[in-house]
């Protein structure tokens, strides 16, 4: 048996002759662990988000999409491009074009972004389950396109499902001078009509910028014809998607990106990705604070122990063994401690996750979930278990050396 082990444990469970020491200990021990607790929970409802708002973008967020290095557009039959979505593995490649436009209807008028697609998209992305209202999935009918606003578009411009009108847009023409005597000869203008739906992905990205449509209308809208922003594709089931995307990347070259969907949202993860760590560094340095506990109460605790470790040197025991009693005394309460929080943590989030027990508005329908979103990622657990632990041992190394050696002198 580890002599120093079996002592520091014998001295962490047992009766002080000062009782103030059992409660500094204690209280060491559950500021450790509540410590360890609001870590895991933090960082389990970052996760929470994240996961949420990844649903949300998979609804219209392709599988990868392909965009130029260089510029806004890129010809839709560039040898390369043509090679990528030949690929055995793509099952949908979509082309797409988009650019900002002015839509209006009636008296109502707003900045739009417009994105053309061609008629697979429905294929591509899971747009049909995010549709509202009586119509269904249509880019075109003979020479008539139609034009799928977010929902946030339809309300600011007074759309409803289904507009009675046509939706007017306009688009700055791209060749030529602007005639001053007859400013509106400087934009291209063409007309939407109502599919009978808008989209709601309940992300204000879409759902109050975009109107979908078709590609030869944005094509003519935008004078690119033969064009496309991006190329959209779906891989086949069971591919090796990291494998695929590699090889994408090496045909592309650096011509163009080849973006996964978080990729495509970059901006979004990446703040959500800061804030986690912010959270993660504030709460760490909280976690150090209640480890000054431990410190007190080991060095209570080494006074209180004086004359048993006179009685320990007698019977043999050196410096090096004494110290490490100390040490595996503020270890245990860390140790301990992590494993308490990280229990009530983790049940905390059960229970979150089954009940809801923290809302996020007094009423329901406010917000897209009506509960905080929890995720508990394992890998989080074993981050927060090794840093409570490291910063434990840590803290506790220097003063219980410190204070043994003025005892042992």
């Amino acid at each position: 048996m580890n002599f120093p082990f079996y002592i520091a444990r014998r001295y962490l469970f047992s009766k002080k002759s000062t009782h103030a020491i059992n409660v500094i200990s204690g209280i060491s021990m559950v500021g450790v662990a509540v410590a360890t607790m609001a870590l895991v929970v933090t960082l389990s409802v970052f996760n929470g988000f994240h996961d949420l708002v990844a649903s949300f973008f998979t609804q219209m967020d392709p599988q990868l999409k392909v965009t130029p290095v260089k510029g806004k557009t890129a010809s839709a039959d560039d040898p390369l491009l043509m090679k990528i979505r030949q690929l055995p593995e793509v099952e949908v490649a979509t082309e797409c074009l988009e650019d900002q436009a002015m839509a209006v209807y009636g008296d109502r008028q707003m900045m739009v972004k417009v994105k053309g697609v061609e008629d697979n998209f429905n294929q591509l992305t899971h747009i049909s389950e995010i549709l509202e209202g009586n119509g269904e999935f249509e880019l075109h009918a003979a020479d008539m396109s139609y034009g799928i606003p977010g929902l946030g578009v339809a309300f600011q411009l007074g759309l409803g499902y289904t507009y009675e009108e046509p939706l007017r847009i306009f688009a700055p023409r791209r060749k030529g001078q602007l005639d001053m005597t007859n400013p509106t000869d400087g934009f291209v203008v063409d007309e939407l009509y109502s599919p009978g739906v808008v989209f709601c992905m309940k992300q204000g990205k879409y759902d109050r910028s975009y109107i979908l449509t078709s590609i030869a209308f944005t094509r003519h809208l935008f004078d690119a014809e033969g064009q496309l922003t991006s190329l959209e594709l779906r891989l086949k089931p069971g591919s090796d998607f990291d494998r695929v995307k590699q090889q994408m990347q090496q045909i592309a070259g650096n011509q163009f990106h080849v973006l996964d969907r978080y990729e495509q949202q970059d901006d979004t993860f990446r703040i959500m990705e800061v804030e986690k760590l912010i959270a993660y560094v504030f709460l760490t340095f909280i976690l150090v604070i209640a480890c000054f506990n431990i410190i007190g109460s080991l060095s209570m605790l080494i006074i209180d122990k004086r004359n048993d470790v006179v009685t320990l040197r007698n019977l043999g025991a050196n410096e090096h063994q004494i110290t490490r009693i100390f040490l595996f005394e503020g270890r245990m309460i860390s140790t301990i401690g992590a494993v308490v929080g990280i229990f009530i943590g983790l049940l905390l989030c059960w229970l979150q996750q089954q009940f809801g027990l923290v809302r996020l508005g007094s009423s329901e329908g406010s917000f897209v979930v009506d509960a905080y979103p929890v995720s508990v990622h394992p890998w989080d657990i074993v981050l927060i278990f090794f840093t409570v632990i490291a910063v434990g041992y840590l803290s506790v190394w220097y003063p219980v050396r410190y204070f043994a050696k003025r005892l042992l002198k």
